[in-house]
């Protein structure tokens, strides 16, 4: 199969070229997806796209007008791509529907710790030998009450974390898992009246998009902690500076932005203009931001590459990707390729 992968950072080019195995011919880009860049899918079969790309309707149908039978992403989350203007033009998606989920819990954990700690600024304070203790007091996790909104992979990989910390664990899922007794069922407006730290592990979907926003701010402890390594839209970033300023957010740790497309994987540091927003989010002593780097383990990229290729190996078989498959009608198709198969 003939692909081009978008947006690939030279940090990824040897987990991908050693999963690949020279099977299929794919092309690593730096260029991000756009409508301008879709041109270089000419004369393919696939694209392989990164949640920084633009995969629009507009794109989409550039892609389609190159030839593009599927797209491939580099990440569980495909919030990124107009999936109606997929099946338009009866281009087939995939994801990685899970990788490593020991990566995104323990940096959601980190910036827990940190935040708490104040290791940053103890850090830049050594780094100028000021070894004072002012302003670096911290609290124990042991016997703190912690929120989980969601509880998948990832969500319960941060379960077992905290509760070796000693923490009580709450949990909010649709779906809550039976198979981790320490974790304690409630509501989301239990858990967020009781919890001192709050973390998110949901996909953003038109359900979840400012899930925490003015009304949740309000139901929250005041100085509560509040984690988001998931999506950025989950939160509403106005409404989040306002928690901050009042007092309601104690701390706050986000590996995500709402507003990160088009910054987050780039320096941005000589721009004239910087994001307006953000800047006011890193003025404040209490936050600690990290730019999307919680997937950001070897493990990680070796399955992330991993899971990629075998996208690309089971639509050269003309097989079911099963759970990899990210199209509209997941099911109807799975069931009518899984049909065919066994005809």
């Amino acid at each position: 199969m003939k692909a081009v992968a978008y947006s690939v950072k030279p940090y990824e080019k040897e987990y991908l070229a050693k999963a690949n195995q020279k099977k299929h011919d794919i092309t690593l880009i730096s260029n991000s997806l756009s409508v301008e860049t879709a041109l270089y899918a000419e004369g393919k079969d696939a694209v392989i796209v990164s949640p920084n790309d633009d995969v629009s309707a507009a794109v989409i149908q550039k892609l389609a007008g190159c030839g593009i039978k599927y797209i491939v992403t580099r990440s569980t989350g495909t919030d990124h791509i107009d999936k109606k203007a997929a099946e338009k033009y009866e281009i087939r998606l995939s994801n990685v529907p899970s990788y490593s989920p020991q990566a995104c819990a323990e940096h959601a954990v980190a910036l827990a710790l940190a935040l708490d700690r104040k290791l940053v600024k103890a850090d830049i304070h050594s780094h100028v030998f000021n070894f004072r203790n002012d302003e670096l007091v911290g609290f124990n996790f042991f016997g703190k009450t912690v929120g989980l909104i969601g509880l998948g992979s990832i969500g319960k990989a941060v379960a077992r974390i905290y509760n070796g910390l000693g923490c009580k664990i709450l949990g909010y899922d649709l779906n809550f898992p039976n198979d981790i007794p320490y974790i304690i069922p409630a509501t989301l407006e239990d858990l967020l009246a009781f919890s001192d730290i709050i973390s998110l592990h949901i996909p953003l979907t038109e359900d979840t998009r400012h899930l925490i926003q003015r009304d949740t701010f309000d139901q929250m402890k005041d100085g509560v902690m509040l984690i988001n390594t998931s999506r950025g839209a989950l939160i509403n970033t106005k409404h989040l500076l306002t928690a901050l300023e009042n007092g309601k957010i104690g701390y706050l740790g986000l590996d995500v932005y709402e507003y990160e497309k088009g910054l987050f994987f780039e320096d941005h540091e000589n721009d004239a203009v910087k994001d307006e927003l953000l800047k006011e989010l890193l003025d404040k002593p209490n936050v600690l931001i990290t730019p999307h780097q919680a997937y950001l383990t070897k493990e990680a990229l070796e399955e992330i590459a991993n899971q990629t290729i075998k996208n690309l190996d089971l639509w050269q078989m003309d097989k079911c990707l099963e759970k990899a498959c990210a199209c509209v009608n997941v099911c109807k198709a799975g069931h009518l390729k899984e049909t065919k198969m066994i005809q």
